[in-house]
C-alpha cells in the first residue's frame, strides 16, 4: 500500500485549510529544523505512539521523502483516515521557498555523531595497534562487531549512549 503523493505547494495549500502536518523524522532531527506547524511523531516509536488525528486529513514528512514512501503502509494504518506523503519532504518543502524553523545551537543529528565517534573509534584502534601493541586492533573489532549488530537488529548502543550526552540531553525537541 502506498500513500498519495503531494508537492510541498500542494501540502503546504492541504495544511492551511486545516490537515495535519505529522513529521516523522527523529525529534533530535525535529529539535534542529522543522516545519512551523508540524507535530513530531518519530518513525521508530510510531507503534507505541498513538496518533490522534480523528477524521483531520493527515500529511507526513521526513527529510528526504525517502522514510515516508518506505513506510506508507505502517503510517497508513497508524491514521487509518485520508493521508498523504509530501514529495521530496522537507528538502523539497525548503527548495519550493515554503518557511522552516531553525533553532541555533542545536547538535548534528545523533546518525551523524555515531558516523563520527565510530569513525574515530576504528582509525584510533587501527593507529595503536600499528604503533602500540596490534592487540589494541580489537578496538576495531569491536565497533565494527558494534555495527553490523546494529545493521541486523536495528539497535544501536552507541546512539543510545550518545543520546544522553550532555549535549544532546539538554537539547530536546519541543
Amino acid at each position: 500500500m502506498s500513500l498519495p503523493v503531494l508537492s510541498p505547494k500542494e501540502a503546504h495549500r492541504l495544511i492551511g485549510e486545516g490537515a495535519t502536518l505529522i513529521d516523522i523524522r527523529e525529534s533530535d532531527e525535529f529539535a534542529r529544523e522543522r516545519i512551523p506547524c508540524a507535530t513530531n511523531a518519530p518513525l521508530s516509536r510510531l507503534d507505541s505512539t498513538e496518533l490522534k488525528t480523528g477524521d483531520a486529513v493527515v500529511v507526513f514528512h521526513c527529510r528526504s521523502g525517502a522514510r515516508t514512501k518506505a513506510n506508507a503502509e505502517r503510517l497508513a494504518k497508524a491514521v487509518g483516515g485520508t493521508a498523504y506523503v509530501v514529495e521530496g519532504g522537507m528538502d523539497a518543502w525548503k527548495k519550493a521557498g515554503l518557511p522552516t524553523e531553525k533553532k541555533s545551537g542545536a547538535p548534528i543529528e545523533l546518525m551523524r555523531q555515531v558516523m563520527i565517534a565510530a569513525g574515530s573509534l576504528v582509525v584510533g584502534g587501527f593507529v595503536l595497534g600499528a604503533t602500540i601493541d596490534p592487540r589494541l586492533y580489537v578496538i576495531s573489532g569491536l565497533v565494527g562487531a558494534g555495527l553490523i549488530f546494529s545493521g541486523v537488529t536495528g539497535v544501536c548502543a552507541m546512539a543510545n549512549f550518545l543520546r544522553f550526552m550532555p549535549w544532546n540531553a539538554a537539547f530536546k525537541a519541543s
